[in-house]
């Protein structure tokens, strides 16, 4: 009994020895005091947006119609700018194969000429020409004539043996045809240009046939001078 209440005494004292050095060593934090009222926070400063960027060169909407000009000038242009004006009207959607055309013009009349299909003002002929001999059994001849060039008034005259057969005659697209009687043996059939055409030398077509209708000589002289002759030599057997 006694050993149990020595035990109780000495947890007790204990006990009471560790509640005194856990209180001595513990300190409570005081609360921190506020002041009754708030401190005044400033307003932020709000500036300016024109005067903020006083360095920066403020941009200026352009007014389109402070100019009348679509195209404004170029600062990059050298020298005075050229006037546009002009009284004779232009076309901006010109062919551009256009500029062959007088070339091509050129080469086709020098083909028809030197293959006798057209007249030019180049140098005129300024001598008779022969165009052949026939020999024939045929009574007569009919004789077909035309311009094979423009038509610029070509005149021929034409005779037989010197005797007119046709005066004056007229020289245009159609074939225009005379009757030239033959006589036994030769026979010289003149054809004389009257004049040069208003586009160069007398020039023609002709056609001769015979009384049965059949085709003798086909030919044609070129840029002959006015006052020459071209001439057809037919012997009637």
């Amino acid at each position: 009994m006694k050993h149990i209440l020595l035990f109780i005494l000495f947890f007790t004292f204990l006990t009471a020895s560790a509640q005194r050095e856990f209180n001595s060593g513990f300190k409570s934090i005081p609360a921190p005091k506020f002041d009754a009222k708030p401190k005044n926070i400033p307003a932020p400063e709000v500036k300016n947006p024109q005067t903020q960027n006083s360095d920066i060169p403020s941009i200026k909407t352009p007014n389109v119609f402070d100019n009348t000009s679509i195209t404004p000038k170029s600062r990059f242009q050298i020298g005075e700018e050229k006037n546009t004006f002009s009284m004779t009207p232009k076309n901006d959607f010109a062919n551009p194969g256009d500029r062959y055309v007088p070339k091509m013009e050129k080469d086709l009349d020098k083909a028809l000429k030197e293959a006798g299909l057209k007249e030019g003002r180049g140098e005129l002929v300024k001598k008779n020409i022969s165009l052949g001999e026939i020999r024939t059994k045929s009574a007569y001849f009919i004789v077909k004539l035309r311009d094979f060039g423009a038509i610029d008034g070509d005149l021929v005259k034409i005779s037989s043996n010197d005797q007119v057969i046709q005066n004056q005659l007229f020289l245009d697209s159609n074939y225009k045809q005379v009757k030239i009687i033959l006589v036994n043996g030769f026979n010289k059939l003149d054809f004389e240009a009257l004049n040069i055409g208003s586009l160069g030398g007398n020039t023609a077509e002709i056609q001769v046939y015979d009384d049965k209708g059949t085709l003798v000589t086909n030919d044609y002289w070129n840029n002959l001078a006015a006052g020459f002759k071209a001439t057809i030599i037919a012997t009637k057997e």
